[in-house]
């Protein structure tokens, strides 16, 4: 049965006629609202991990941190599809575009280095790109790449939400004005460059007017691909405190599935009108389950998604 939307993963098998695997990694970079330049606690949900919980650990080397995330990978696919797996190296952790510029370059470039490396993503905020950074991101090309292709590049952006009023909650210190000047300036430099948009449903006192408003204002903005994910509850954020003390509640399974219905619909109405194919990278995030805290019914991602993929086929098609 075909999924109503174009996925991620469909999207990487029309450019490299396979399925591919992305290798979380650390680059050991920091953010604006944890050192002291807009702040020191952080977005508001965001873990000490800065949303890198599943990316190897940043003591390694990044040669070190790619072997041991392409061996977890492979450890989890069918020995069928082992050989001649290919990866996708996913800066995840904290803002992997905020520190020194050629530091940074030089670690992307270790990364990609492997001949089973076929493309980059990039995860950071819209206020910490600058001009020559995209120029240089998008130059990045692996000594072994042919000539004659493309290699992949996809900058993330954590945009969350456009209400005004969740901007200032979860602490994000950047105006929706910035981003969509990011986006812009990204697809002005370097249009080759895939665009992908952070989404949060669930941050408190957001309607479902609000959150569809997000999906909307993102779309607009001309981003190429969407990321989605339920507000999480994780242990040692500053949301914890506020959830254990009663102050907030975090959407139902049925309540988050109803949404994206509702959001992807958007997302099909776009493209039929714009006949520019937007790209799903995720339907729902995971927390770590040592610190999740709620909602409870994301921890088992697997069931989560069979039972979406269920509700979503008929009602889209």
């Amino acid at each position: 049965m075909k999924i109503p939307y174009l996925s991620a993963s469909e999207y990487y098998k029309s450019i490299f006629g396979q399925k591919i695997y992305k290798i979380s990694l650390d680059a050991g970079c920091t953010c604006p609202t944890r050192d002291g330049t807009k702040g020191t606690r952080g977005c508001i949900f965001c873990s000490a991990a800065g949303s890198g919980d599943f990316a190897s650990s940043g003591k390694l080397s990044i040669q070190e941190q790619v072997k041991q995330a392409k061996s977890l990978v492979i450890n989890k696919i069918p020995k069928r599809q082992r050989e001649g797996a290919k990866f996708v190296a996913y800066f995840q952790s904290f803002t992997n575009t905020y520190g020194n510029q050629e530091a940074l370059l030089a670690t992307f470039n270790q990364a990609i280095a492997e001949p089973d490396i076929v493309g980059i993503a990039i995860a950071t905020r819209p206020d910490c790109l600058n001009a020559s950074f995209i120029q240089e991101i998008a130059q990045l090309r692996p000594p072994h790449y042919p000539d004659n292709q493309a290699f992949h590049i996809s900058i993330e952006l954590g945009f969350q939400t456009s209400k005004e009023q969740s901007v200032q909650f979860i602490r994000r210190s950047y105006e929706n004005q910035c981003y969509v000047q990011a986006v812009k300036a990204i697809h002005a430099i370097a249009p080759q460059i895939h665009v992908v948009s952070h989404v949060i449903f669930g941050l408190p006192e957001e309607t479902t007017e609000d959150m569809l408003n997000t999906v909307h204002y993102v779309l607009t903005s001309e981003t190429d691909g969407i990321k989605f994910t339920v507000l999480h509850i994780l242990e040692h954020t500053d949301l914890a405190e506020l959830w254990k003390a009663g102050q907030i509640q975090t959407l139902s399974q049925e309540a988050y599935f109803s949404l994206l219905k509702q959001a992807l619909a958007l997302v099909q109405e776009y493209t039929r009108k714009t006949q520019k194919p937007i790209v799903i990278h995720r339907l729902t995030g995971d927390g770590p389950k040592k610190i999740l805290l709620a909602p409870l019914w994301t921890a088992n991602k697997k069931k989560v998604l069979n039972d979406l993929k269920s509700f979503l086929t008929p009602a889209l098609l």
